[in-house]
């Protein structure tokens, strides 16, 4: 029997372990595979491959049973998941529903997630922004959080890394809040949107307004070929899955690209309960998982872990991953684990009208927009708020056509359709502060449906969070009627946080292993041969979409990993 459990244990034994397939996790996979690690990647839910698993990416409209709309009872049972803007008919295989993962509310949160290989890179809106040197120095400056233990300088080469190899759209700006990248062509304004920007321009002389930076292929170069990717179709249907491999995905990309090592084993259908630590060894030595099949618990072993679950996924594992040595989670000696989360504060938009360009329109799709760069605090403090927010704009034309014709006269109504005038609109993206008071923690009594507890959330809005709400309205307010935009509407729909799909925090970097979880490798202060590189590591938030961050954070980690595994560092 000792001779079997040796075989079974050699048989589950690899070089490294990555714990999830989204955006940091294919990433993970891809680097480690590349350097020439056998590398097992688990992924809680289903496998969905390339192309073959989208069975819904080429409908038509007509073609949906309710017309792409959500049933009553889809809806009815899922008030949590239904509140997405990318749920619907054509989406909903992507997307957990409330029951399938439960968790406890202590405070109102919209957890939305995608629990197959490829994660939520199926369904992200692919914003990808560089962070620079204002946002690092973010909590050095008023004190909140810990300092991170990087600057933008550490980071500049992976980000350019991971740009080529994704690729992503965007023009050479200029901007000490918003560094340039690795881009490819960028899209195109409409006229009302360059208007908006020369306005501005001219008016002020720290905002800005760019064409978004997005991770679409406009102009697709070897590299994106090789991938067996094509050029971006501008169908705008990206969350059913793109069969083009126009936009950057772990499943058309990251995963595909590690599969090709040879080194990659992929298994889906794998919740992870735990990470194994070894006392004697001072190191962690694998991982348990439930077979979601099954409901069997198996153990995988390896040098290395790579932990991108997503943020509070990764919070949960480590959480529940005790031992003697670690009675509050594994390497929570700082006492930090779970706090300090952290999210996007999506609350506030604006919109209005314009009666201008009557004699242009637009034409086709276009999965990107203008973005409005940081403007507030930046150089200083001189608002009563702490660090800042972004903001997104668009333009576009209203039409309407005569829909109760029928034949030739249905077909030139569609054809041919009535037009009004331009209408406008914002979004913010706010960043909030990341307090001890905004947790997560296990919940001591409910378990899911694999036997581990649930996870209890208790994250909150503030004051501060309040005040620039108040001033992005105010600020935009005075942008819109400075461009002669007319009957501008404010709205704050007091969305729950989780709903901005951007929580962030919880195992923070930092300096000083006293209070943070991990170094500037992304590596567990207490456990060297853990590092995680998705959302849990953030230190703060900022106000830029983070994907491109973790995938820069997760190439950087993953080869200094690889280089201290081989000198007997990890």
């Amino acid at each position: 029997m000792s001779y079997l459990n040796i075989d079974a244990q050699a048989l589950n034994t690899y070089d490294a372990i990555v714990i999830g397939s989204g955006i940091s996790g294919g990433w993970a996979a891809k680097e480690l595979t590349g350097k020439g690690l056998r590398t097992l990647v688990l992924e809680r839910g289903r496998d969905v491959r390339h192309v073959t698993d989208y069975p819904t990416t080429n409908m038509q409209p007509w073609e949906f049973e309710h017309r792409n709309q959500l049933k009553r009872d889809v809806r009815d049972a899922n008030p949590i998941i239904s509140k997405c803007y990318a749920f619907y008919e054509g989406t909903e295989q992507f997307f957990v529903k409330d029951a399938e993962h439960p968790y406890v509310q202590e405070k109102p949160f919209d957890w939305i997630r995608g629990y197959q290989v490829g994660g939520k890179s199926l369904m992200w809106a692919r914003q990808t922004q560089r962070w620079s040197d204002f946002d690092f120095d973010g909590p050095a400056r008023d004190g909140f959080a810990v300092d991170w233990p990087i600057r933008y300088a550490d980071l500049a080469p992976w980000y350019s890394y991971v740009e080529r190899f994704a690729g992503i759209t965007g023009n050479k700006d200029g901007l000490a809040t918003l560094p340039d990248g690795e881009f490819l062509p960028p899209h195109e304004w409409n006229c009302v949107e360059k208007l908006f920007q020369q306005k501005m321009a001219s008016r002020y002389k720290d905002r800005h307004v760019i064409m978004g930076r997005a991770a679409h292929l406009t102009s697709p170069k070897q590299i994106h070929f090789d991938q067996g990717r094509a050029q971006c179709q501008h169908r705008t249907i990206c969350e059913r899955g793109c069969p083009f491999g126009g936009y950057f995905s772990s499943n058309s990309t990251t995963i595909p690209w590690a599969a090709k090592t040879g080194k990659m084993t992929l298994r889906p259908n794998s919740v992870v309960h735990s990470i194994i630590y070894d006392e004697k060894k001072g190191k962690a030595t694998g991982v348990r998982v439930v077979d979601t099949n099954t409901k069997q618990m198996q153990e995988f072993y390896a040098k290395i872990i790579f932990l991108n679950a997503a943020a509070l996924n990764s919070n949960l594992v480590l959480l529940n991953s005790t031992s003697n040595r670690f009675p509050n989670g594994l390497g929570n000696d700082s006492g930090v684990l779970g706090k300090y989360a952290a999210f996007h504060n999506y609350r506030a938009g604006i919109s209005g009208e314009y009666d201008g360009d009557l004699d242009s329109t637009t034409d086709g799709r276009r999965p990107n927009s203008p973005y409005i760069p940081r403007f507030r605090n930046v150089l200083k403090q001189e608002t009563g708020f702490l660090r800042g927010y972004a903001a997104g704009f668009s333009a576009g034309r209203m039409s309407y056509s005569d829909q109760n014709a029928i034949g030739a006269d249905l077909k030139q109504s569609l054809l041919n359709p009535k037009l009004g005038g331009w209408h406008v609109g914002s979004h913010m993206m706010g960043e909030t502060i990341p307090k001890e008071t905004n947790y997560v923690a296990l919940d001591p009594n409910l378990k899911d449906p694999f036997g581990i507890p649930q996870l209890k959330i208790s994250i909150a809005y503030d004051d501060n969070d309040d005040k620039m709400v108040k001033d992005y309205q105010e600020q935009l307010t005075e942008m819109f009627t400075e461009a002669g935009f007319k009957n501008i509407k404010l709205r704050d729909d007091h969305r729950n946080p989780g709903l901005d799909i951007h929580e962030m925090g919880g195992v923070r970097m930092g300096k000083d292993p006293k209070t943070s979880m991990l170094n500037k490798w992304n590596q567990l202060h207490a456990v060297k041969n853990v590092f995680v590189t998705d959302g849990a590591c953030m230190t703060s938030t900022s106000t830029q979409n983070p994907s491109l961050t973790y995938m820069a954070m997760t190439a950087r980690s993953a080869d200094y990993a690889v280089k201290a595994m081989k000198k007997g560092l990890v």
